[in-house]
């Protein structure tokens, strides 16, 4: 079977081998990478991998800032793509943690029943008091999260979906594929969620206004779960507000998106399963003394970056922000007040 991961990157560096040694753990096959403005080897690291035929490595097409979209829609009509039996799109922050079998993709398709489709609902782990990053797998560092089934306020929560080669794609979200108009019923894709259940009919059409959190997390889980790590150690916090996924220019730090992220009521060590045969993938790709240095490198760059912004007031103030915020999200608070 043919499986293609497709994502994209800037600054990930340190990150980059573990994701792509456990998605090879899973299964997959094929990586197309698309990068954009990287400061910190992640590019390198990328092109010492396509020189060894283990990724292909593209920049992103993007002309303005909607580099996922337009990346997406170039990853449509790739060659890798449309010689794939599966697609799919995942960021370098998120694992998927496959409980049948030994945990693969394949394994995870026949539980499913061989649909055109899978889901495969968030979890979103905390960041667990770990201030400082250092170099060991993200997998084995985070081990809570909010109770799987209720993040925030919310019962519903956000997917992202394995592709089939043969689903009647219109174009790739972010999330989830976006089915052909008009297609007659027996044209229809069998589309299901990490349970193996019939996904919402709403949520196949698109026909609500937040169709990517509108897709209920109770039960949705039993085959597997996509761990998503968007906040790991503190320092990598800051560097990834640095990055560009805060904007911070003329106004204060807006703590939202941490504090939503970062409820830590639930342990869920299920994915360390994995550790044993990703050491092994990660070992096999570092024997590699061009990779291990580049590997160095973006752990070099990443340290660099953390101690240029604790020379800065204002990301010092975030740090110490973020240590004292509330556990619970803003709307869990405002529901505790409703109660109360």
């Amino acid at each position: 079977m043919r499986i293609t991961a497709v994502t994209c990157v800037k600054n990930e560096g340190p990150f980059l081998l573990e994701w792509i040694a456990f998605n090879r753990v899973l299964g997959v096959t094929d990586f197309l990478f698309y990068s954009n403005d990287c400061t910190d080897a992640t590019d390198k690291i990328l092109d010492a991998l396509q020189d060894r035929g283990i990724v292909t490595h593209l920049p992103n097409p993007a002309q303005g800032r909607n580099y996922q979209m337009e990346a997406l829609k170039a990853a449509k009509k790739h060659d890798l793509v449309l010689a794939s039996d599966w697609t799919w799109i995942a960021d370098v922050d998120e694992f998927l943690n496959i409980h049948v079998g030994n945990g693969t993709i394949p394994e995870l398709i026949e539980a499913c029943g061989d649909p055109h489709a899978i889901s495969i609902t968030f979890q979103f782990f905390a960041n667990c008091d770990i201030d400082d990053y250092v170099d060991k797998p993200v997998i084995e560092q985070f081990t809570r999260s909010h109770n799987p089934d209720i993040w925030c306020d919310q019962t519903a929560q956000e997917v992202k979906t394995l592709i089939r080669h043969d689903f009647p794609v219109k174009y790739y979200g972010a999330h989830r594929p976006f089915m052909k108009d008009k297609l007659s019923k027996d044209r229809r894709p069998k589309w299901t969620d990490g349970s193996g259940r019939d996904v919402p009919w709403k949520y196949r059409t698109a026909a609500n206004k937040r169709r990517i959190r509108k897709f209920p997390a109770g039960g949705a889980r039993n085959f597997a779960t996509l761990n998503h790590y968007a906040l790991r150690s503190l320092d990598s916090y800051l560097v990834k507000n640095d990055r560009g996924d805060v904007n911070r220019e003329n106004r204060d730090f807006d703590d939202t998106y941490w504090r939503e992220r970062n409820d830590d009521a639930w342990e869920d060590t299920s994915i360390k399963r994995y550790l044993p045969r990703l050491r092994a993938e990660m070992k096999a790709l570092m024997a590699d003394k061009e990779i291990a240095d580049l590997h160095a490198e973006a752990v070099a760059a990443h340290k660099a970056t953390l101690d240029r912004l604790l020379a800065d007031e204002d990301y010092v103030t975030l740090r110490k922000q973020l240590k004292s915020v509330p556990k619970l999200s803003p709307a869990e608070l405002a529901l505790l007040e409703l109660i109360a």
